[in-house]
């Protein structure tokens, strides 16, 4: 059995076929580093940013790989939103800019659907630091409650009221007739 048919039955949150240390990772590496590197996107607003923190959460899941190679996808998240925490409490401010590029690929004719992500990343730059990170984990990436307050090291009900008032906002922005048009 290689290590990509034993990968390929599942999803990279199942774990990935014993092999060396290096082999592993690697596999884990090409099978998350898009949906990663969407969440760092989403995390952070900024193409830019999003491969730094894509970057720093791929050096410190290697480093404990000992420990996160059962279910290296959460672990590698957990990773992600704490080392995003960090990241904005030093800076103690969040610029967002409006994306160049987008990670992720687009049909045929992207162009609406451009436009649909251009503008739910408009809104979520109007939620504040922790309602966009609820929102982003909660409703774009699919995690449980439960799942995102650990991540982020809350309560389940600051998730629930972050979320509510986050998705609240987005409502009133996007609802929001758009200038230009």
């Amino acid at each position: 059995m290689s290590v990509n048919s034993a990968v390929a039955d599942g999803p990279p949150s199942e774990g990935v076929a014993f092999g060396t240390r290096d082999e592993e990772f690697t596999e884990f590496m090409g099978q998350a580093m898009a949906g990663l590197t969407r969440t760092a996107w989403h995390l952070t607003g900024d193409e830019h940013r999003a491969a730094d923190l894509v970057q720093q959460t791929l050096v410190r899941t290697y480093l404990a790989w000992s420990r996160a190679r059962g279910a290296p996808l959460p672990f590698a998240r957990k990773v992600m939103a704490n080392q995003r925490i960090t990241t904005w409490k030093s800076r103690r401010r969040e610029v967002l800019a409006a994306p160049e590029g987008i990670p992720d690929q687009v049909g045929p004719d992207g162009s609406s659907a451009l436009a649909e992500r251009d503008r739910l990343v408009r809104a979520l730059a109007q939620l504040g630091a922790q309602q966009r990170r609820v929102v982003v984990l909660r409703y774009l990436e699919g995690f449980a409650e439960k799942d995102v307050a650990q991540m982020l090291g809350v309560s389940v009900g600051t998730v629930k009221s972050a979320g509510s008032r986050g998705l609240q906002r987005l409502r009133e922005v996007l609802e929001q007739p758009e200038e230009g048009r």
